[in-house]
């Protein structure tokens, strides 16, 4: 019997929907078991715990920063920036401990404790890099002074970088107020959408962030596209935990209160950044699973991921 041609694409679309399935499905699992082979819970827990320890440091070096520039302020708006996307709870349990910080440290940047605040802040960015190594299966052929100088250059591109967001965000009502003297009806019709750009800001220094360690903070490198899925992964991830975990601590804070009495605020922290570390790595591993997919039989992942395409070629 001759099936009509509509009934066919039907069919096929059907049929090659299936195959897609099939395909997400089989690299998703493939992701998911790798995550588990490298010890994903594990790393995900030494990327929390550092993060969490390279805070406070980071704090400080934004700290002299602002007050080499003469405004300690451009600090308290820089954090206020970089939280914006956590948890009200979170948020709100660190700001004690991060308002002493911010109001108490020197603004000397030169001082051995500002020096030293660099080099702790940037072990929050090694332990990324382990994670992502171990994602990506390559192995770290440079010099380990090497990789520290260059942790400790993305720090302080991270802090310069607050700073300049959070002058941008100083200027804000200015700019507001500005556009509303000459295009009154567009900024009063569109004020919420203004408010909203401080969120949209912080969550595009997210994706850029993140662009910029899967694509070099690991050992060789990878193209725009092989790292896009783990990004938008990892983006849509972290907003949906930071919802959830928000709405949990709305309603069991105070179970944290009980049982860890003055450590709650710290602990909750460590929770919320195990979650979100957890996600980051899965969206390496994920990204890995992907390129795995599309390799041609007999290419490893590591040669993939090589410096050298001419000799891999050869």
């Amino acid at each position: 019997m001759l099936v009509p041609f509509s009934d066919r694409a039907v069919f096929d679309n059907a049929g090659w929907n299936v195959k897609q399935l099939r395909y997400v499905t089989h690299v998703v699992m493939d992701a998911f078991y790798t995550f588990l082979a490298d010890d994903g819970w594990a790393i995900a827990s030494h990327i929390a715990l550092s993060t969490l320890m390279a805070l406070f440091p980071f704090l400080i070096v934004l700290t002299s920063v602002a007050g080499f520039f003469g405004s300690k302020q451009l600090a308290d708006q820089a954090v206020g920036l970089l939280l914006q996307v956590w948890p009200h709870q979170v948020a709100e349990a660190l700001s004690g401990q991060i308002h002493d910080v911010l109001t108490n440290t020197r603004g000397d940047i030169l001082t051995i404790g500002a020096v030293l605040a660099v080099y702790f802040a940037s072990n929050g960015v090694e332990a990324l890099r382990v994670a992502l190594n171990r994602a990506y299966a390559v192995i770290e052929p440079r010099r380990w002074y090497w990789l520290r100088l260059e942790s400790i250059g993305y720090t302080l591109v991270a802090a310069f970088t607050s700073l300049a967001m959070a002058f941008l965000i100083v200027l804000g009502p200015l700019i507001i107020e500005a556009a509303r003297r000459y295009i009154p009806f567009f900024v009063e019709s569109n004020e919420s959408l203004l408010n909203i750009a401080r969120y949209g800001i912080t969550i595009l220094a997210l994706v850029v962030a993140l662009f910029i360690l899967h694509a070099w903070l690991p050992a060789g490198r990878r193209g725009f596209t092989q790292i896009l899925p783990g990004i938008i992964f990892t983006v849509a991830a972290s907003l949906i935990s930071g919802i959830g975990f928000g709405m949990y601590l709305a309603r069991f804070a105070n179970n944290y209160v009980t049982m860890y009495a003055g450590l709650a605020s710290v602990i909750i922290a460590l929770v919320f950044l195990y979650f979100i570390a957890a996600i980051f790595v899965f969206g390496g591993e994920l990204n890995a699973a992907i390129i795995k997919s599309r390799l041609p039989r007999g290419v490893s992942l590591q040669a993939a991921q090589s410096l050298a395409p001419a000799e891999k070629q050869a």
